[in-house]
Protein backbone atom coordinates (compact mmCIF):
# COMPACT_ATOMS: atom_id res chain seq x y z
CA UNK A 1 0.00 0.00 0.00
CA UNK A 2 1.43 3.42 -0.89
CA UNK A 3 2.59 5.47 2.06
CA UNK A 4 0.27 8.40 1.24
CA UNK A 5 -2.79 6.10 1.21
CA UNK A 6 -1.77 4.58 4.55
CA UNK A 7 -1.30 8.07 6.02
CA UNK A 8 -4.78 9.06 4.78
CA UNK A 9 -6.39 5.94 6.26
CA UNK A 10 -4.74 6.54 9.64
CA UNK A 11 -5.83 10.19 9.64
CA UNK A 12 -9.42 9.25 8.78
CA UNK A 13 -9.57 6.57 11.47
CA UNK A 14 -8.29 9.01 14.11
CA UNK A 15 -10.92 11.59 13.20
CA UNK A 16 -13.76 9.06 13.05
CA UNK A 17 -16.64 9.77 15.44
CA UNK A 18 -16.75 6.06 16.17
CA UNK A 19 -13.28 6.22 17.67
CA UNK A 20 -13.64 9.55 19.47
CA UNK A 21 -14.08 9.22 23.20
CA UNK A 22 -17.57 10.18 24.35
CA UNK A 23 -18.06 13.21 26.59
CA UNK A 24 -17.67 12.35 30.24
CA UNK A 25 -20.17 13.47 32.82
CA UNK A 26 -20.58 13.55 36.57
CA UNK A 27 -23.09 14.75 39.14
CA UNK A 28 -21.60 17.40 41.44
CA UNK A 29 -22.73 19.94 44.00
CA UNK A 30 -22.70 23.42 42.45
CA UNK A 31 -22.54 26.68 44.36
CA UNK A 32 -21.80 30.24 43.24
CA UNK A 33 -19.12 32.79 44.01
CA UNK A 34 -18.26 36.39 43.24
CA UNK A 35 -15.15 38.54 42.94
CA UNK A 36 -16.14 40.82 45.78
CA UNK A 37 -14.01 41.84 48.78
CA UNK A 38 -14.27 39.29 51.58
CA UNK A 39 -15.02 36.35 49.30
CA UNK A 40 -12.30 33.76 48.88
CA UNK A 41 -8.67 34.07 49.88
CA UNK A 42 -6.43 36.91 48.74
CA UNK A 43 -7.45 38.99 45.74
CA UNK A 44 -11.02 37.91 44.81
CA UNK A 45 -10.37 38.74 41.14
CA UNK A 46 -7.41 36.36 40.76
CA UNK A 47 -7.92 32.60 40.41
CA UNK A 48 -5.66 30.00 42.02
CA UNK A 49 -3.55 29.66 38.86
CA UNK A 50 -3.21 33.44 38.48
CA UNK A 51 -6.01 33.93 35.94
CA UNK A 52 -7.72 37.32 36.20
CA UNK A 53 -11.46 36.86 36.73
CA UNK A 54 -13.67 39.52 35.15
CA UNK A 55 -17.45 39.95 35.33
CA UNK A 56 -19.11 38.25 32.36
CA UNK A 57 -16.57 35.42 32.17
CA UNK A 58 -17.87 31.85 32.15
CA UNK A 59 -15.50 30.42 34.72
CA UNK A 60 -15.66 27.86 37.51
CA UNK A 61 -13.61 26.74 40.46
CA UNK A 62 -13.44 22.98 41.03
CA UNK A 63 -12.76 20.83 44.05
CA UNK A 64 -9.25 19.46 44.19
CA UNK A 65 -10.34 15.83 44.04
CA UNK A 66 -11.52 16.44 40.45
CA UNK A 67 -8.07 17.86 39.67
CA UNK A 68 -6.11 15.19 41.54
CA UNK A 69 -8.03 12.37 39.84
CA UNK A 70 -7.15 13.84 36.45
CA UNK A 71 -10.79 14.39 35.51
CA UNK A 72 -10.40 18.14 35.01
CA UNK A 73 -7.47 20.51 34.82
CA UNK A 74 -6.61 24.17 34.48
CA UNK A 75 -8.52 25.62 31.53
CA UNK A 76 -10.64 22.47 31.00
CA UNK A 77 -13.93 23.27 29.29
CA UNK A 78 -17.10 22.11 31.02
CA UNK A 79 -20.81 22.24 30.25
CA UNK A 80 -23.16 22.66 33.22
CA UNK A 81 -26.67 21.28 33.21
CA UNK A 82 -29.17 24.14 33.31
CA UNK A 83 -26.76 26.84 32.12
CA UNK A 84 -26.05 27.88 28.53
CA UNK A 85 -22.59 27.75 27.01
CA UNK A 86 -19.29 26.39 28.19
CA UNK A 87 -17.35 27.25 31.31
CA UNK A 88 -13.60 27.15 31.81
CA UNK A 89 -11.83 25.83 34.91
CA UNK A 90 -9.86 28.86 36.15
CA UNK A 91 -9.88 28.38 39.90
CA UNK A 92 -9.50 25.71 42.61
CA UNK A 93 -11.54 25.26 45.74
CA UNK A 94 -10.34 24.57 49.28
CA UNK A 95 -9.16 21.00 49.92
CA UNK A 96 -12.13 20.26 52.20
CA UNK A 97 -14.56 20.11 49.25
CA UNK A 98 -15.18 17.01 47.14
CA UNK A 99 -17.20 16.54 43.95
CA UNK A 100 -18.04 20.21 43.88
CA UNK A 101 -17.86 23.20 41.53
CA UNK A 102 -18.24 26.89 42.24
CA UNK A 103 -19.68 28.95 39.38
CA UNK A 104 -18.31 32.45 38.90
CA UNK A 105 -20.99 35.17 38.87
CA UNK A 106 -18.68 38.19 38.59
CA UNK A 107 -19.88 40.94 40.92
CA UNK A 108 -23.58 39.98 40.70
CA UNK A 109 -24.23 38.95 44.30
CA UNK A 110 -27.98 38.62 43.73
CA UNK A 111 -27.52 36.17 40.82
CA UNK A 112 -25.10 34.12 42.93
CA UNK A 113 -27.59 33.98 45.79
CA UNK A 114 -30.37 33.06 43.39
CA UNK A 115 -28.27 30.16 42.06
CA UNK A 116 -27.72 28.96 45.61
CA UNK A 117 -26.57 25.40 46.16
CA UNK A 118 -27.81 22.64 43.90
CA UNK A 119 -26.90 19.33 42.36
CA UNK A 120 -26.09 19.41 38.62
CA UNK A 121 -24.49 17.22 36.00
CA UNK A 122 -21.34 18.55 34.36
CA UNK A 123 -19.90 17.17 31.14
CA UNK A 124 -16.58 17.52 29.36
CA UNK A 125 -14.58 15.82 26.64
Amino acid sequence: MPKSLLTLLVALSLSSPLLASPPREMAVRATAYNSLPGQGMGNPSIGAWGDRLKPGMKAIAVSRDLLNEGLLGHRSVVRIEGLPGEYQVLDKMHRRWERKIDIYFGEDLEAAREWGNRRVVISWE
